[in-house]
């Protein structure tokens, strides 16, 4: 494997306007191209918009929700991947003939559809289908996954898409700020985003605090150093319906160090350069090779019937 130039993206979405995400997509895009990136992550259902589906019916769902990848926002994307010979990944609803309902990510390049993976723990609508299986695919000779949002925090999806073989796991969310159990939790006031030129520092403390980036480096970091793997994680930043996100896109190398994030209050895209060598010398790598299977195979396989109850929904 070489050494890749991959960006990650935050903006603020506008809910079901896919013509303006696009829009968002491509210039983000056009400009991570003309700086040498290989490659460009967006958010989670960073085409159709997030939060606001949590209202809609199912008819109205299936009017959102596109085939892949012969729907229009595929055949878009794949014109923006063609246009500056770029890998992109991104994040819509996607319905099947069966009209099922699913969370799906993408990843497409100048050729066409690359990978799609459907979301294995939605939440954000009751008729979204969960997925069923892994995703681990090709980019330039890296191996590379993909776990949407919720899925990253159910540790043995991470760990099964590194034994899959990913060394690059691509975590599109749309995270933070919103109420929980934990100390520290809860929304972000609007007015503080509508005042953000004037006051950047009251803003950022929230975004900051145990609301979000806090929070988020409790575990995520954690998720690449125990695996040995890249993260590559994307956040919008902004309004989500009537919440805030706090972006933080960033990218985590093995050792577990952030080695680029945004953080601007604008749309941007941070890159790094992520090399084959610290795959080896990461702690993870020897951790995973010690791993004694048949001591621990029969519990983590034992039958469970999974509850999922997400706060802020509550």
């Amino acid at each position: 494997m070489d050494s890749i130039k991959i960006s990650t993206a935050q903006f603020e979405h506008k809910s079901a306007d896919k013509s303006y995400n696009l829009s968002v997509i491509e210039s983000l895009s056009r400009k991570a191209a003309a700086e040498g990136s290989n490659v460009i992550a967006f958010h989670e259902c960073s085409i159709t918009g997030y939060t606001f589906a949590r209202h809609l019916s199912k008819s109205a769902m299936l009017e959102l929700a596109e085939f892949i990848p012969s729907g229009p926002s595929l055949l878009k994307l794949i014109g923006i991947a063609k246009q500056h010979d770029m890998i992109i990944l991104a994040g819509l609803f996607e319905k099947d003939k069966n009209d099922n309902i699913y969370k799906a990510y993408v990843c497409v390049d100048k050729n066409g559809l690359v990978a799609k993976y459907r979301k294995l723990h939605p939440f954000i609508n009751p008729y979204i289908t969960p997925g069923e299986s892994y995703c681990v695919f090709d980019i330039h000779g890296w191996k590379c996954g993909i776990l949407i949002c919720y899925d990253n925090n159910i540790i043995e999806n991470v760990r099964a898409t590194r034994l899959l073989g990913a060394d690059i796991i691509f975590m599109p969310h749309v995270t933070m700020c919103t109420p929980s159990t934990r100390p520290g939790a809860g929304f972000v006031d609007p007015k503080l985003w509508d005042n953000r030129d004037a006051d950047p520092t009251s803003l950022r403390l929230e975004f900051d605090g145990m609301k979000g980036r806090a929070w988020l480096m409790k575990w995520l970091p954690a998720r690449a150093y125990d695996n040995g793997i890249y993260v590559v994680f994307s956040n919008p930043i902004g309004r989500d319906d009537n919440q805030l996100k706090n972006g933080c896109s960033m990218i985590i190398d093995p050792f577990g160090d952030v080695i680029a994030e945004c953080r601007s209050f604008d749309n941007s895209f941070t890159t790094a350069i992520v090399t084959p060598e610290k795959l080896i010398q990461a702690g993870g790598y020897r951790y995973i090779q010690a791993r004694k299977p048949e001591l621990y195979k029969d519990i983590i396989g034992q039958k469970h019937t999974p509850v999922q109850n997400v706060a802020w929904l509550s």
